[in-house]
């Protein structure tokens, strides 16, 4: 296994693992950031993983950059990488195309020069290797999106987008778990709450696992807003 500790700041390291988006460099830096947080090496308050990258943020008044750079080489040393195959776990996310919820839906069929059907029926069927999340809770960066479909941002970002906005920008698609502003090209909404801060497991997934995109209609959508109110919907996941 290849790979670069080096300093970042005065309290992080990065352990760089590549310098691509490819599903198995991700899938060693999701071994290495497992491998490492069993290990509880102390002084060491998280690890945050990106598409190539695990950052280390540390308490540099009890372990130094080099201490930490020379424990952390050690214990790599250590991994199997065969040792982790995970098993896939996929969880359904429904989501409401077009109208009032996919106001962009109509810009990237004029883009893809495809019909709404069919830009609905590519967008969700792929099941979307989650790489890594970041930008704000839950938000997810997703690989595996249809060639087809990639549309450039908006000119002017929007001031709000609701929470659960199905986006697409450039090659990439992607979702609101919060309010936000945003300039990505809104195709769809889902009503599931992706990210709860009073729920046990504030965010639903973590990177190495997928997400498929289930279309629903505009009564569905509402029916499964009040169950999530409720605390009656039951997320659904596909392992395997």
């Amino acid at each position: 296994m290849d790979y670069k500790i080096l300093p970042v700041g005065d309290s992080a390291l990065t352990i760089v693992f590549g310098s691509e988006i490819d599903p198995e460099i991700s899938r060693i830096v999701r071994i290495a950031r497992k491998y490492l947080t069993e290990k509880s090496i102390e002084g060491v308050n998280e690890y945050v993983q990106t598409y190539a990258t695990l950052m280390v943020h540390y308490r540099p008044v009890e372990i130094g950059y080099h201490e930490l750079a020379a424990k952390i080489d050690a214990e790599l040393s250590g991994i199997d990488l065969n040792s982790d195959r995970m098993e896939k776990k996929t969880i359904v996310i429904p989501v409401c195309y077009g109208g009032e919820y996919g106001p962009d839906l109509q810009t990237v069929c004029t883009h893809a020069e495809l019909s709404e059907e069919e830009v609905i029926k590519r967008h969700s069927s792929v099941d979307y290797l989650i790489y890594m999340l970041g930008f704000m809770p839950g938000f997810v960066y997703l690989g595996g999106m249809d060639p087809s479909l990639s549309t450039p941002r908006l000119k002017n970002p929007r001031e709000r987008l609701e929470k659960g906005s199905v986006g697409i920008a450039g090659a990439q698609t992607g979702v609101y778990p919060l309010v936000s502003p945003g300039g990505w090209q809104i195709i769809g909404r889902t009503p599931l709450k992706l990210y709860d801060h009073e729920r046990e497991k504030p965010i639903l997934y973590e990177a190495g696992e997928y997400i498929r995109f289930l279309p629903i209609s505009e009564k569905q959508f509402e029916t499964i807003s009040r169950q999530v109110e409720e605390n009656t919907y039951t997320y659904q996941w596909i392992r395997g």
